[in-house]
């Protein structure tokens, strides 16, 4: 698919994605009306409050869990513009990177000859990294509006970039289906690209060196002991001395400890997910060589990305099944980890797609 093509499925998506999270923000309101109480459980509501308060265009009352009486929500007013400035940029950055994400998957995985299920899967899994982006770039002026941008600087950048909520999901997911169907209809009466034959020996080999990058931050560096020499390493004074927690965003898929804090059958139910997680992404690595019509870096590192977003969807769907809380937290606990790891699964998607690349390379695929 030529770019002047893709560009309009691509634009459609960011103009959707963009609409709906604005929506979802603006309904943050409906759930203080009274009746919503009569709808929803308190849990409930609670936890689709948290969902929709990063992409609501209206200031908190309170300022980062400050107590309504603290000084600090005196202020509100005098910051209220860098609030509504950091959204405009949230908003603004959120549909950038998907139109950017978009426009490369669609011309580098057109919806045709078979591929039409790995757009529309590649697509949803770009959304959450669109969102994931667009507050880390807002956060500056995020943490700024709240009055205390000298305190803590890095940790209340980690607590920003981790709050793009579940709501990304279900938007991305909509917005991939009618951007699969924009770009189907933007490339009909075209002769379809065809289908790249990648010796499977290079691509079952490109995809577990992948694989085993994402596995090095998955079953490595997200063992417990590990995690915290990570997140608590670093102490002392000043503004930017403490990143253990921004670390841990960008570099932790998980999280996990041996058998003896869990019952044996427990601990390797868990461990389930994570064999789900590393199998899906080998699974999606060792057939995208085949998908791209060429296999380009950006290409290969954005579809890297993609499927260990899909491998993290795939382990927290496992992880819903095993939940048996939804008695006491209420329905929307159940998708209150969806999207979770989106900022380490960016780190590690990006590497693991260079290494899969410099190994297709390696063992002659040079198409």
């Amino acid at each position: 698919m030529t770019y002047r093509r893709a560009v309009i499925p691509a634009l459609a998506g960011g103009v959707l994605m963009t609409l709906l999270l604005w929506w979802a923000g603006a309904s943050t309101q409906a759930l203080q009306l009274r009746g919503a109480s009569t709808v929803f459980s308190i849990e409930s509501a609670s936890e689709l409050r948290r969902w929709l308060a990063p992409w609501s265009y209206d200031p908190p009352t309170e300022l980062f869990g400050a107590p309504a009486g603290d000084p600090a929500v005196s202020t509100a007013g005098q910051y209220s513009d860098l609030y509504h400035t950091a959204m405009q940029i949230r908003f603004f950055a959120v549909f950038a990177f998907f139109v950017a994400g978009a426009l490369l998957l669609a011309r580098r995985i057109p919806p045709t000859q078979g591929r039409t299920p790995a757009t529309l899967l590649a697509l949803w899994a770009w959304g959450p990294v669109a969102g994931t982006l667009a507050v880390t770039v807002s956060a500056p002026w995020l943490i700024a509006s709240g009055g205390r941008g000298s305190y803590r600087i890095l940790p209340q950048l980690a607590g920003v970039v981790a709050s793009s909520g579940p709501v990304v999901v279900f938007a991305a997911l909509v917005t991939a289906g009618v951007t699969v169907l924009v770009a189907r209809a933007a490339v009909k009466g075209t002769e379809p690209a065809p289908r790249r034959s990648v010796p499977p020996r290079a691509a079952r080999l490109a995809a577990s060196v992948g694989t085993g990058v994402i596995a090095l931050s998955l079953i490595v560096l997200s063992y417990d002991s590990v995690a915290e020499w990570i997140q608590t390493s670093f102490s002392g004074a000043g503004l930017l001395s403490e990143p253990g927690d921004l670390l841990r965003q960008w570099l932790l898929l998980g999280g996990w400890a041996g058998p003896s804090t869990a019952p044996l059958g427990d601990w390797l139910l868990h461990r389930a997910a994570d064999v789900v997680t590393l199998a899906v992404v080998w699974w999606a690595l060792r057939l995208l060589p085949g998908l791209l019509t060429r296999t380009t870096a950006p290409a290969m590192a954005v579809g890297a990305i993609c499927a260990t977003v899909l491998g993290l969807f795939a382990s927290q769907v496992l992880h819903m099944t095993m939940d048996d809380t939804v008695a006491v937290w209420g329905p929307t606990h159940l998708f209150s980890a969806l999207g979770n790891g989106t900022p380490a699964a960016l780190t590690f998607g990006t590497l693991a797609g260079l290494a899969a690349l410099a190994t297709l390379r390696l063992t002659g695929d040079r198409a």
